[in-house]
């Protein structure tokens, strides 16, 4: 059967949120897409749906994410239009999609992974080891939190929150000497060259799971999304993203639990790393595992339990 492609009269509708950086994926979406197929940009509607995490009456610049919930701050509402067909597909960053679709939706096409190192940013400090005892340090994140306290409990870390180019203006403001946000985002948003950076290798600091990776959920009853989407799909992120998923959801991770884990890809092996730590980086277990690519998934979930095992029975209380 043809499949039937979108017109500027009847649209592709991609949603997602309305942060610069958002629109900016949502942005190599449609690009990507239209490659694929030859279309217009005009073929496809960029459809801003605003979540409860952008919600700014709800959240105060200086209130934990935690204290509102986690599973789904960014992607609630953006799933109720999907399911309801006010879309066709949703692009995320993956790093904050839940290990779980709601029923009736399937996220099955990644694109290719972007930088997925934290960057350390500050005006006057040339990096994190520069840093002069008492040094206030602004992050929003509680696993860069949790891990900054744990390499150097001589900082102060407070609530930073915002957008790519509100964090850049706080620091400006002089709210923290430094900050840290994701190589991936500074490089999608053209800023990686025009900010006072160093990026931070993984053995220093382990990212957040998926951390660089664009997902796109599409309705699981969709087939022209599914076969449009199969088109710009990356199987080697896919690959590196069911290890370090699985490795979450055996942890049963969320926005309230600091964990870190990367999968990287060396021909047909995948070496995973994973760290867990408590909120005040006073605890921190780190471990690795490696093994086939295909046994991606099973090498996560055995990492999660011998990290845990290491910790002991209720590390994670903290979050009950």
């Amino acid at each position: 059967m043809t499949m039937t492609l979108p017109t500027p009269a009847q649209p592709l509708k991609i949603g997602t949120r309305g942060s610069p950086l958002a629109l900016a994926q949502a942005h190599e979406t449609r690009d990507r897409l239209a490659a694929a197929f030859g279309l217009a940009a005009e073929a496809f509607e960029i459809v801003v749906i605003k979540t409860t995490g952008d919600d700014r009456s709800m959240i105060a610049a200086d209130r934990p994410l935690k204290e509102i919930g986690n599973k789904g701050l960014f992607t609630k509402e953006i799933e109720e239009q999907l399911l309801a067909g006010g879309i066709d597909i949703a692009v995320h960053s993956m790093k904050d999609m839940p290990v779980e679709q709601p029923a009736g939706l399937v996220l099955d096409c990644y694109l290719p992974r972007e930088d997925v190192r934290d960057a350390f940013i500050s005006p006057g400090h040339a990096g994190l080891a520069a840093l002069p005892a008492g040094t206030v340090v602004g992050t929003s994140s509680l696993r860069r939190r949790a891990q900054l306290l744990s390499r150097r409990p001589d900082l102060t870390v407070v609530e930073f929150r915002g957008n790519l180019q509100t964090r850049l203006k706080k620091l400006e403001n002089g709210t923290a000497a430094a900050t840290f946000l994701a190589m991936a985002g500074l490089n999608r948003m053209g800023m990686a060259g025009k900010v006072p950076m160093t990026a931070m290798s993984p053995d220093e600091m382990l990212p957040a799971v998926a951390q660089g990776a664009i997902g796109i959920e599409r309705r699981e009853n969709d087939p022209r999304a599914r076969d449009m989407l199969a088109r710009i799909h990356d199987s080697e992120t896919a690959t590196r993203l069911a290890a370090e998923r699985a490795f979450l959801a055996e942890l049963d991770g969320s926005c309230e639990t600091p964990i870190a884990g990367l999968a990287e890809l060396d021909g047909t092996s995948l070496r995973l790393r994973g760290e867990i730590l408590s909120p005040d980086g006073s605890a921190a277990y780190s471990g690795e595992l490696t093994g086939p690519a295909t046994d991606g998934a099973d090498l996560g979930r055995q990492l999660a339990r011998d990290l845990l095992t290491q910790a002991g029975p209720g590390f994670f209380a903290w979050r009950d």
